[in-house]
């Protein structure tokens, strides 16, 4: 298509295009135009924002779980716990394991016994004088 020079439309239809809109004044221009900044940012406002932050926080929570929370959701304790969880499940799973390794080598012992004399058997039952 051609440019028809002008502020015409590209379309077929040779009529002009408004260049400006007319929108209704925005109550707010006015406030924005009188708003200037009354205070100063300080030097230590972050600080300070992050001070209030954990008051706000603080005065939330209160009690042992509380503790407890504030303690977990720093990543090196959670790591920590994690941790020692896992030894702990470990240690649990060593003991029960070595726990059946016994039994098993007593009722092996007991077999082996009984495969070698088996009057053992009715030794160990029949009441002694």
């Amino acid at each position: 298509m051609k440019d028809f020079g002008g502020p015409w439309c590209y379309a077929w239809c040779r009529r002009p295009i408004r260049a400006t809109m007319n929108t209704p004044p925005d109550p707010l221009d006015p406030l924005l135009d009188r708003w200037t900044d009354s205070r100063e940012s300080t030097p230590n406002l972050a600080p300070e924002v992050w001070r209030r932050i954990m008051q706000a926080e603080a005065g939330g929570r209160e009690g042992l779980w509380a503790e407890v929370s504030d303690w977990l959701s720093r990543p090196p304790f959670a790591a920590m716990f994690v941790a020692s969880c896992a030894l702990l499940g470990l240690f649990l799973a060593e003991v029960r394991v070595n726990r059946q390794q016994r039994e098993h080598s007593s009722q092996l012992a007991r077999s082996y016994l009984q495969l070698i004399d088996p009057l053992l058997k009715a030794q160990t039952g029949a009441p002694k004088p």
